[in-house]
């Protein structure tokens, strides 16, 4: 990443396009969660882009050793407000710190499309941070969600994995599908040992926040939504990759 960049300013809402959504925070994140747990292993964590804490307060049930690398400083300062003290903070460029530990479990959810650099970044978890035995939880937004689909036939984006203007100034450099981001993790050396989908999505988040708050759908819906998606992962809104270190 360009040290031109400026965090802070790519995690403000724009106008027709928030950083994150209800939808995200309420729905996504524990379906995450759910995804993961079965794949990690005891020991510490690292979540690598940790926003202002709302995932890293799901971990806590987890991991009594949790460290959060964060590139802006507006929003480690939030987190901080919201989560207990012993939960460490390390502002820093993936590609330019220096970690001395080695990490268990190794999270990277909705970051990895962010980044200028994802293989390089990629590699240094596999080679530098990520322990001999330990796991690490890669999801990103998915191309192929039918939402952003309907978008497509709808005019809306020019295709799937577009990266639209208002993603680009969140900073989003790239839109991955399955396949892409497979290869891209198997560039930097790490091994995949869980390819999968999380939450079936034919609506925006937007969208699903205006529904949510009506209460139009269920949480039993929302469950289904979310086994269908294990049915369909390329039909999902986030697409997940468990792996384990490569030689």
């Amino acid at each position: 990443m360009s040290n031109k960049r400026n965090y802070n300013e790519e995690l403000k809402d724009t106008k027709d396009h928030k950083y994150a959504y209800g939808f995200d925070f309420d729905v996504m994140h524990p379906y995450m969660i759910k995804s993961f747990e079965p794949f990690m292993v005891n020991g510490n964590a690292l979540e690598l882009g940790s926003f202002k804490g709302d995932f890293t307060r799901r971990l806590l049930p987890f991991f009594s050793d949790i460290t959060c690398l964060e590139a802006s400083d507006e929003a480690i300062e939030e987190a901080k407000n919201h989560l207990p003290e012993n939960v460490k903070f390390i502002q820093g460029l993936f590609e330019d710190v220096e970690l001395k530990e080695k990490y268990d479990n190794i999270f990277l959810t909705h970051v990895l499309e962010h980044l200028d650099d994802p293989v390089g970044v990629l590699k240094r978890i596999n080679d530098e941070w990520l322990s001999d035995d330990g796991r690490f939880f890669l999801v990103c937004p998915n191309a192929n969600a039918p939402s952003r689909q309907i978008a497509v036939k709808m005019g809306l984006i020019s295709h799937n994995a577009a990266v639209t203007e208002s993603e680009r100034k969140h900073g989003h450099r790239i839109t991955y599908s399955l396949d892409t981001l497979e290869r891209d993790a198997s560039k930097a050396g790490l091994d995949v040992v869980i390819r999968q989908g999380i939450f079936f999505k034919a609506l925006a988040n937007f969208q699903w926040d205006q529904v949510i708050a009506q209460e139009i759908v269920s949480k039993e819906y929302l469950d289904g939504c979310y086994m269908l998606g294990q049915q369909y992962p390329d039909l999902c809104s986030s697409i997940f990759l468990c792996c384990k270190k490569g030689n």
